[in-house]
């Protein structure tokens, strides 16, 4: 059985220990992060700068075999409280294709809508990831048209952005 619980310092590592590429790295982060690798000591870095932020919010799924997915949702704008944004998805390597991402994703989105409020929630994926669009699109997010782009590993990668309404 598939939980969510809040992320813990404790997670750090075997969170960073699925990024097996710069390229997933940039999946996971964009450039939120300057330099790849990242240690567990970095991302707990990070997460500790916005320990104080009411706005943003690190969990991790797990079931009997330990934690297998990662995610944060936040208010990107503090005017707006009914929408929340996914970010920093990633599901442990050695169990992709098991359907646990879309079921991480699907538990965030409840949630999200119970827990939250939230009446929209978004998530950015980059064009060039298809596994995890595919992931996000099953679980019932529309595109909305509106593109970013990244300069990311001296490529412009072009992030898309999807919602999904309560």
């Amino acid at each position: 059985m598939l939980r969510l619980r809040p992320f813990k310092k404790c997670d750090a590592d075997t969170v960073v220990s699925w990024i097996k590429s710069e390229r997933i790295f940039r999946y996971w982060c964009a450039d939120r992060f300057e330099s790849y690798p990242i240690s567990g000591a970095d991302l707990n870095a990070q997460y500790d700068g916005l320990a104080d932020n009411d706005d943003i919010f690190h969990f991790v799924a797990y079931d009997e075999e330990g934690i297998i997915g990662h995610f944060n949702i936040r208010f990107p704008d503090r005017n707006d409280i009914d929408t929340v944004r996914l970010g920093y998805v990633i599901v442990d390597d050695a169990r992709r294709g098991q359907g646990l991402g879309k079921r991480m994703i699907s538990m965030a989105l409840d949630y999200a809508f119970e827990f939250m409020g939230a009446k929209k929630v978004t998530i950015g994926v980059f064009k060039n990831n298809p596994a995890a669009l595919n992931c996000y699109l099953s679980a019932g997010f529309k595109d909305t048209g509106v593109i970013e782009k990244y300069r990311c590993m001296g490529e412009e990668w072009e992030c898309m952005e999807l919602e999904v309404t309560a």
